[in-house]
């Protein structure tokens, strides 16, 4: 397993498949006793179009959940982007059951079948450079505002479920009455473009390809000086975000909303740690900030006595 800044002790794996799972139930069972005597902690989401997820662990207990995984019925091919984390960034384990591993809500779209062309990251630069490639990130608004491709569009959703609407309104602004140009799409890790650009074919668009392996890949092989990355990638654990090389990057997260935290944004008069932001501030009334306070004094205490308090652990992802 070559992961990077391998002095650190945790690594972190994210890892999808879309494969026909029969059998959900069956797979989450065998999966949650085999994390937890293992010590893995993170999400994973089961679904009858594959599974999705994020975890951490020692080496040797990620290898084992990995090579558990790759036996499960068309699961042999699924790889897994890795990283290093100095802790554990998961305080629990979530193995989940839903409709989807990534929510779209379209369910006429088969990605598995209709995905678009895979582009490695060590060719992306030239795909999007070419004159008249139109080029869409299709993470959250508030992942994008950590950094994004230069010149990519921002949908300014607030979940993936908002992106058909996007493209159905401003597809005439995008595309004009001609044939559709070149599309490129890149999003975290790839699963999202995976289902996007399947829909975008359903659509009608032709010539639409993805960024493989996601953003996590391409800062991972892509050498600082060749990159057209600006900024740090989001990830949805207490990492926040990372930099090229996959290292930690240096946003923090605000534990009332979730919402990235970078250094200007904390000398903001309405940010407290672990109760607002000035981006979530006015959402949240007296009390709640009042509750926010007190579990933030708990998980402080928690981690003087060595532990972990529960509500330190993150939500899924939308």
């Amino acid at each position: 397993m070559t992961t990077p800044e391998t002095n650190l002790p945790i690594c972190v794996a994210a890892l999808y498949k879309f494969v026909p799972v029969e059998d959900c139930a069956a797979m989450q069972a065998g999966l949650v006793q085999l994390c937890q005597a293992l010590g893995v902690k993170g999400t994973i989401i089961l679904a009858p179009e594959g599974i999705n997820g994020t975890i951490a662990g020692t080496d040797a207990a990620i290898e084992a959940v990995l090579a558990h995984i790759q036996q499960l019925p068309g699961c042999a091919s699924l790889s897994a982007k890795f990283s290093r984390a100095p802790a554990l960034p998961f305080h629990r384990l979530k193995v989940r059951v839903k409709r989807e591993i990534v929510t779209m809500g379209q369910p006429d779209i088969d990605p598995l079948r209709d995905a678009g062309h895979y582009v490695p990251p060590q060719d992306w630069n030239a795909l999007v450079s070419e004159p008249g490639t139109i080029l869409i990130d299709t993470r959250n608004d508030y992942e994008v505002a950590v950094g994004s491709f230069a010149g990519a569009i921002n949908p300014g959703t607030q979940s993936f479920r908002e992106f058909p609407a996007w493209f159905r309104a401003e597809r005439e602004r995008l595309f004009g009455q001609g044939t559709p140009p070149k599309v490129a799409m890149f999003c975290t890790g790839g699963i999202r473009c995976e289902k996007s650009t399947a829909f975008l074919k359903s659509e009608g668009v032709e010539e639409v390809y993805h960024l493989e392996g996601g953003i996590l890949k391409y800062l991972e092989v892509v050498p600082p000086e060749q990159s057209l990355w600006q900024g740090e990638c989001f990830v949805f654990d207490q990492r926040v975000s990372l930099e090229h090389g996959l290292t930690m990057g240096k946003h923090d997260m605000c534990f009332a909303c979730r919402r990235p935290v970078n250094e200007a944004e904390r000398l903001s008069p309405l940010f407290e740690e672990g109760v607002s932001c000035s981006a979530c501030h006015e959402e949240r009334s007296d009390a709640q900030r009042a509750s926010y306070r007190e579990r933030h004094r708990q998980m402080k205490l928690a981690e003087i006595r060595g532990g972990a308090h529960v509500g330190a652990a993150l939500p899924s992802t939308k």
